[in-house]
């Protein structure tokens, strides 16, 4: 994995962070994720549980939705540089959907040789419709 290198100084409000697309979502994603996670609910496994639950199928788990966002920020900033991230989850992500993870930039800030980076974070789905929706900060170098 290559990183971008994004300079503090480089970075102005309003800017957008390069788009992250994941997917399609395929079910073997999600029973890799279960794993992973430990969160074996069989509403992301079995689809007629899932139904039964009134959610009519399986659908991703949030945090896989949220790991995706995370990706997005870490691609652009590099890695350890989030400082803080939260999310809401907004919509469900459903087999087959692609998973496109968006950013913005709210503000910078610097103070000594911390450069800090508010941004308005979000996932949308094929429909265009926000399935996560979040703030981060991330601290970037300095060219100097």
């Amino acid at each position: 994995m290559k990183y971008a290198r994004v300079y503090a100084e480089d970075v102005k409000v309003g800017d957008e962070l390069p788009p992250l697309a994941k997917g399609p979502i395929q079910q073997i994603q999600l029973t890799r994720y279960a794993g992973a996670s430990g969160d074996f609910n069989p509403i992301h496994q079995d689809d007629e549980f899932a139904k039964a639950a009134g959610m009519g199928g399986v659908f991703a788990h949030g945090m896989l939705s949220m790991g995706f966002v995370a990706q997005a920020l870490t691609d652009w900033a590099g890695a350890g540089r989030v400082r803080k991230i939260g999310v809401r989850f907004a919509a469900l992500v459903r087999l087959e959907d692609t998973v496109t993870c968006r950013g913005r930039v709210l503000a910078t800030s610097s103070k000594d040789d911390l450069h800090l980076v508010e941004l308005e974070i979000w996932a949308e789905n094929g429909k265009g419709e926000k399935v996560v929706t979040g703030k981060a900060t991330v601290a970037l170098p300095s060219r100097e």
